[in-house]
């Protein structure tokens, strides 16, 4: 295993374990997206690097695509697990233990994925490369079904709500 990888993946748990803990905490559905566009910024660095250096072919991009596909699709599930409710006119949100399982369940899919496609000669890795960018994926999804979910309930304009990340 490379240092490289080490670093993708410690970065990568450590996002995760930063995740989980804000998730279990009672939260305004909207306010400052900075944390997803951080993450977002810091995985496509990532990604970019990686799949130049890897002189990235078709099937990369497809295998990558697939990986996102597969972070949204748990952003959806987690989505489901957040319970949302009004307080004084604005949307609150707060997960559960089953929130935080689905995240490690979210890493630990995208993890045996990148093991199936790494079967593949020219695609090794590309998990590790990417997780980070898997995560503020996943995050972003599950931050538009929560709002939407809010939105249904009737929650004050998100200028009313204060600026704490997700």
């Amino acid at each position: 295993m490379s240092s490289q990888t080490v670093l993708y993946l410690v970065i990568g748990v450590a996002v995760l374990a930063l995740l989980i803990v804000r998730q279990l905490r009672t939260r305004p559905v909207r306010g400052n997206e900075r944390l997803i566009l951080i993450l977002g910024i810091i995985g496509l660095v990532e990604a970019v690097e990686y799949m130049q250096k890897l002189h990235a072919g078709s099937a990369a991009y497809v295998a990558l695509i697939g990986s996102l596909v597969l972070a949204a699709i748990f952003g959806v599930a987690r989505a489901a697990t957040v319970r949302v409710w009004l307080e004084n006119g604005v949307a609150m949100a707060k997960g559960n233990v089953l929130t935080a399982v689905l995240w490690v369940a979210a890493v630990a899919a995208h993890l045996g994925y990148d093991y199936l496609i790494g079967q593949h000669k020219d695609i090794g890795n590309l998990g590790d490369a990417t997780v980070v960018l898997y995560l503020a994926v996943s995050l972003a999804v599950q931050r538009v079904v929560t709002s939407a979910r809010a939105n249904r309930l009737g929650a004050a304009p998100a200028s009313s709500v204060g600026t704490r990340p997700f």
